[in-house]
């Protein structure tokens, strides 16, 4: 699977995450001590994430990683 599907999908759950708790990026960005820009462009797919902003940010929202990083969704056996 190409690199940018993931990501793709990543970004796409942690907004996904986010608006169903209700959360404002400025929020989040503030909990998980990123700027608001910053997790803009991670949600909008114009930025890659390192793991420990990705864990920072399932730690912010209460949230396992699987969420976000969904395994079955990559893995093909």
């Amino acid at each position: 699977m190409e690199d940018k599907v993931i990501l793709d999908k990543v970004s796409d759950n942690i907004r996904l995450a986010r608006l169903q708790q209700r959360i404002s990026q400025e929020k989040l960005a503030e909990m998980v001590d990123i700027s608001t820009k910053y997790l803009n462009m991670i949600e909008n797919r114009k930025a890659n994430p390192t793991i420990v902003i990705v864990i920072k940010i399932c730690i912010a929202l209460g949230i396992e990683l699987n969420t976000v990083y969904p395994q079955s969704e990559f893995i093909k056996y």
